[in-house]
């Protein structure tokens, strides 16, 4: 009797130590790095719609999720030294938007689950192999789309019906702005209009650009998808509006501060989006087999007050098209 006391006793010790290891293992509190490229108040209209995606799966941010923020402030140069610090705070899966900070995660945390948000080419600039199976440590939301920059060359033809001079910023810092770029070229000989190509990589050469179109003299402006100009966009807006310059931009923030245009995914909606691919990566499915996601929602936004100030009249056929008008 006494013997089978001890065996039972035995089983209900080792079946409450088995318990404890689990209920410990199951108590760890994930860890996210999310490195975002500009700053906390540039980003917040992002990092919000992140957070209610993590919400709306459950996730209370400092109860069973905890976030690390680092912010690179529009200096690429800063990834690496940002990266080893997500890394020492040993985070499960890192966050991250845009092609140079997703290249720098890959190959300074090539082990660190990657979810990437809004980057342009992620299989041509060597992310990932393909979008269905994207191998490796990556996955997530690529913001490529048939011919953008052909739809925002359009945009402004509409606007500006004898358009023949276009000024555009982009980044040759970024592997997909140099795509990019060339795909302006494109679309402008379609319309034979000429090309003034400003490429900017740090916030210095801005007004070497700006006093290359005011020699110039281009008619109208187009701004690419690059965080460098997301974080300058007061400045840039400050001086297009000074020089009457009408333009269509990738980002709505900056017709927010004053652009005149912007035609491009929903960066809100994606960052949404990349919530429940963390979701998926706590719950234990590899990065390598979570297919790539496409945008799913794009947004048109004119902005009347700077059409206004400019002196551009924007046609009606134009603004019906507009899901969202500033007035």
């Amino acid at each position: 009797m006494s013997k089978k006391i001890l065996c039972l006793g035995l089983g209900a010790m080792l079946l409450a130590l088995n318990f404890s290891a689990e209920a410990q293992q199951s108590g760890k509190i994930p860890r996210i790095g999310f490195l975002g490229n500009s700053t906390p108040a540039l980003e917040e209209n992002l990092v919000g719609p992140f957070r209610e995606g993590l919400r709306d799966l459950g996730y209370v941010e400092g109860k069973n999720i905890l976030i690390e923020y680092r912010w690179a402030e529009g200096k690429y140069d800063r990834f690496p030294a940002l990266i080893g610090e997500l890394i020492a705070q040993k985070v499960d899966i890192i966050v991250t938007a845009g092609t140079p900070a997703s290249l720098a995660v890959k190959k300074a945390a090539p082990s660190i689950p990657l979810v990437m948000i809004a980057v342009g080419d992620p299989i041509g600039t060597g992310l990932i192999k393909s979008l269905a199976e994207p191998g490796g440590n990556v996955t997530g939301l690529t913001s490529i789309a048939a011919d953008l920059e052909g739809k925002r060359i359009e945009l402004l033809r509409e606007v500006i019906p004898k358009l023949s001079h276009v000024a555009v910023f982009w980044n040759p810092a970024s592997p997909f702005q140099v795509v990019a770029e060339k795909e302006v070229q494109a679309a402008a000989r379609a319309f034979k209009m000429k090309v003034l190509s400003l490429g900017v990589q740090a916030p210095e050469q801005f007004d070497k650009a700006f006093a290359t179109i005011r020699k110039e003299r281009p008619r109208a402006l187009l701004v690419l998808a690059d965080r460098l100009f997301l974080h300058n966009r007061a400045r840039i807006m400050e001086f297009a509006t000074k020089q009457r310059l009408p333009g269509v931009y990738a980002y709505q923030e900056l017709v927010e501060a004053g652009g005149l245009m912007s035609y491009g995914p929903s960066y809100a909606d994606m960052h949404r989006r990349a919530a429940t691919f963390v979701d998926k990566i706590l719950k234990g499915r590899k990065p390598s087999d979570l297919p790539v996601e496409q945008p799913m929602k794009f947004e048109f936004i004119v902005n009347l007050k700077a059409a206004k100030q400019i002196g551009v009249t924007v046609p009606p056929n134009v603004l019906v098209r507009a899901q969202k008008v500033i007035r």
